[in-house]
């Protein structure tokens, strides 16, 4: 059996923070899970959860957390970029270009929002080429023979 951890939420939340800060994310997501089980609504919590998620790989957890950041924080211009950026790791583009927008909106003085949101457009916008020309080449091109048949 697992022995809980000393202290409560907070310090289980602090001493994430140093994992984070000390470059060790996985052992951070552990407390952060424990903190958020604790205390649900704690917005810094889900947010923290997030970056440690993020940053160990874990980008399917990262976008968990960071949706429910921005359910709590809908002002979190922060949980719009990550959960941005979470999505299109995940190849969930149109989503993500969403909130990539919602936050560089929020925070036009941020140049990463900002280049991320283009990043994303571009991508999301060279796909949706890529479909339109494949659709008109099997439009154009429906087989081998002139009857439309491959043979």
């Amino acid at each position: 059996m697992t022995r809980a951890p000393e202290g409560g939420p907070y310090e289980w939340w602090q001493r994430a923070v140093e994992l984070l800060e000390r470059g060790d994310p996985a052992a951070a997501a552990v407390l952060l899970e424990r903190t958020v089980a604790a205390e649900a609504r704690s917005a810094s919590g889900w947010e923290a959860l997030g970056r440690a998620s993020y940053d160990a790989g874990q980008i399917q957890r990262a976008a968990e957390a960071f949706t429910k950041l921005v359910e709590l924080a809908p002002d979190s211009h922060y949980g719009h970029f990550a959960l941005g950026l979470s999505l299109t790791r995940l190849d969930r583009f149109e989503r993500g270009v969403e909130h990539l927008a919602m936050a560089s909106t929020m925070r036009p003085e941020r140049p990463e929002y900002a280049d991320r949101l283009r990043q994303a457009r571009a991508t999301l916008q060279a796909r949706q080429d890529a479909a339109a020309a494949r659709a008109q080449d099997g439009a154009s091109n429906p087989g081998d023979r002139p009857d439309g048949t491959d043979g």
